[in-house]
């Protein structure tokens, strides 16, 4: 898998994971869907992206 399908699968994840959390725990889990689009931002413009770190320390290429 290389890096940025890996990236797309973490976001993609974390956004659907923030999303049922706010529907069935608590409206509050919407703030954690408000960092995902962030940093998600943040990366487009600064080039850095914890995620892509974090999947270039388990082997991705």
């Amino acid at each position: 898998m290389t890096i940025d399908n890996g990236v797309r699968i973490i976001a993609g994840s974390m956004v659907l994971l923030s999303v049922a959390l706010t529907y069935w725990i608590h409206p509050a889990f919407i703030w954690l869907t408000v960092f995902i689009g962030l940093n998600l931002i943040q990366s487009a413009l600064t080039g850095f992206c914890p995620a892509t770190w974090l999947l270039r320390r388990l082997g991705c290429h």
